[in-house]
């Protein structure tokens, strides 16, 4: 099956031939995220740090790994992914399965939109226009959501070890 961004003979020919990939819209994605970052660092490349803490460096970490699955599997951010995925099923806490629906940049978003490792670039890179404009308040953000990471961890020990003792 080909799509517009496989046509024969043009520059994504060949790529997926059996399973249509919106490779045009993700370059539209990746061209967004190259040039806001380029932008971002040439506007404020002398604010840059000279170096990151590593206690920031943690607390970022944690936050954007807790960020992404928060918009890529939350039922409450469902209403940002529904214009772009389809419901599948309850994943189980709190958390669904959806797939990416239509073509071309509407399902590159989808894409993105669902899937944490994908979507982690993106909110790193707001998390350290944050930590650059606005300091306190991302590590104000920041210590909230890692907070919550750690928690969810917590939750699925107990219940870890709730299921081991019921053994």
């Amino acid at each position: 099956m080909q799509t517009s961004t496989q046509k024969p003979g043009g520059v994504f020919a060949g790529y997926s031939p059996n399973e249509p990939t919106p490779l045009a819209g993700y370059a539209t994605l990746l061209g967004i995220w190259g040039a806001g970052v380029g932008a971002f660092t040439a506007v404020y490349a002398r604010r840059l740090p000279a170096h990151v803490s590593w206690r920031d460096f943690a607390l970022m970490s944690v936050a954007t790994h807790k960020l992404a699955r928060i918009v890529t599997k939350d039922w409450v951010t469902a209403p940002i992914r529904a214009p772009f995925v389809r419901y599948e099923k309850s994943a189980g806490g709190g958390e669904v399965e959806e797939k990416s629906r239509g073509r071309g940049l509407r399902r590159a978003i989808g894409d993105l939109l669902t899937c944490n490792f994908c979507i982690a670039p993106w909110i790193a890179a707001a998390l350290g226009v944050g930590f650059i404009v606005q300091p306190r308040a991302t590590r104000w953000l920041a210590m909230i959501f890692s907070a919550v990471a750690v928690s969810d961890a917590l939750q699925h020990l107990y219940s870890a070890e709730k299921r081991l003792a019921q053994r």
